[in-house]
């Protein structure tokens, strides 16, 4: 997998510049339209198994393109959504997808290390533009797509599926209306057993280790919880398997966030062990969620009578509203839910973490 990707990588280089179209002025000009087009890039796991199933049962938006570098799932894929020759492209024909009406969406959903890469020439593409998480490898990288698409006039969001999430919103606005008072102390969890051994997850030139992959949901749970972003850091990470986590790739990454108004936050995230919840605690009560980043079936109780919060749905409902939220806000020009900014502010602390981890002393976080 990793030589087939270096290789696709490598060769798409070649055709960066051979297919600009005109493209600021497009994205600025194309008609209005009732569904817009999505063009998944990466067709592994969750483009397979949840974002184009989710796209069967979206109102604003339809699979309209792929781009994959394996001519097998190209036809597979063609035979099993109908999608037209037209529409279907390699990573060396990806810059073309600019001269197509028919996309007016490009979906990333590559390994972390190559996300700036085609978030940047999808937005010279005229194309808007959503990535899943974590966004990049770095807050440099971030920056560059948010300035290429805002550069382009074309929109950029990131996959956070869980801010479009009932259950989610729900307790967001609870919080935030005081109903357990002043916020104290939040601790959230987010891992699974990973068996893999040569997944991108255990790569680290791919943007591999658990703190870009689960650790991006508990510090959206802190960060969520609190509505503030934490000002400074310490953080400690290890391995049980160096075989497979090697050369300070963290299995397990744990940190401890300070927030302006005096309330701390405990998040683990692993590779190692299963764990998703979330606890708040403030100076009137309490809340936990359980399950809190799964793909279905959130739970919350409120301390003592305060009731509970469960709004049941379905996979990939999540991914569902999320892209028709997306696509809604594009067509009626009106901001991302989840703007590039907000990912941004995740790989900041994500940074800060790992260097806290390496020194073992605190990180401040601008």
């Amino acid at each position: 997998m990793t030589s087939r990707r270096t290789f696709l990588h490598t060769t798409a280089l070649t055709g960066v510049a051979a297919a600009m179209a005109p493209n600021a002025l497009w994205a600025g000009t194309r008609p209005a339209k009732d569904k817009l087009g999505v063009a998944l890039v990466g067709l592994g796991y969750y483009s397979t198994d949840l974002l184009a199933p989710a796209l069967q049962k979206t109102k604003n938006c339809y699979l309209a393109g792929i781009v994959t570098g394996t001519p097998a799932k190209a036809e597979k894929w063609k035979k099993q959504y109908n999608i037209p020759d037209k529409n279907i492209y390699s990573y060396q024909t990806f810059d073309q997808i600019a001269n197509n009406p028919d996309i007016d969406v490009i979906y990333v959903v590559l390994p972390p290390s190559m996300h700036e890469e085609y978030v940047v020439r999808a937005a010279k593409a005229g194309k808007h533009v959503w990535v899943e998480k974590p966004m990049a490898v770095t807050a440099k990288e971030c920056q560059n797509m948010i300035d290429a698409c805002n550069k382009n006039k074309v929109s950029l969001a990131v996959g956070y599926r869980l801010h479009h999430e009932p259950n989610t919103q729900e307790y967001v606005k609870s919080l935030r209306d005081g109903k357990i008072g002043k916020i104290q102390m939040v601790s959230c969890s987010a891992g699974y057993l990973d068996n893999r051994t040569d997944h991108w997850k255990q790569k680290k030139e791919m943007g591999g280790g658990v703190m870009y992959d689960m650790g991006v949901y508990v510090l959206q749970g802190a960060r969520l919880a609190t509505g503030e972003e934490p000002i400074a850091v310490t953080a400690q990470q290890y391995t049980t398997r160096p075989d497979i986590y090697k050369n300070g790739l963290d299995e397990t990454s744990m940190a401890q966030l300070v927030f302006p108004s005096g309330a701390r936050a405990a998040v683990q995230s692993s590779y190692g062990m299963n764990m998703n919840f979330l606890d708040v605690t403030g100076s009137k009560g309490t809340l936990r969620m359980e399950p809190y980043s799964a793909y279905n079936g959130q739970k919350g109780v409120w301390s003592g009578n305060g009731g509970k919060i469960e709004h049941p749905y379905e996979v990939p409902w999540q991914q569902t509203k999320q892209m028709d939220d997306d696509a809604e806000a594009i067509m009626n020009k009106k901001p991302m839910l989840v703007p590039g900014e907000e990912g941004l502010r995740d790989i900041k602390i994500v940074e800060a973490i790992y260097e806290a981890a390496r020194t073992g002393k605190q990180v401040k976080i601008s």
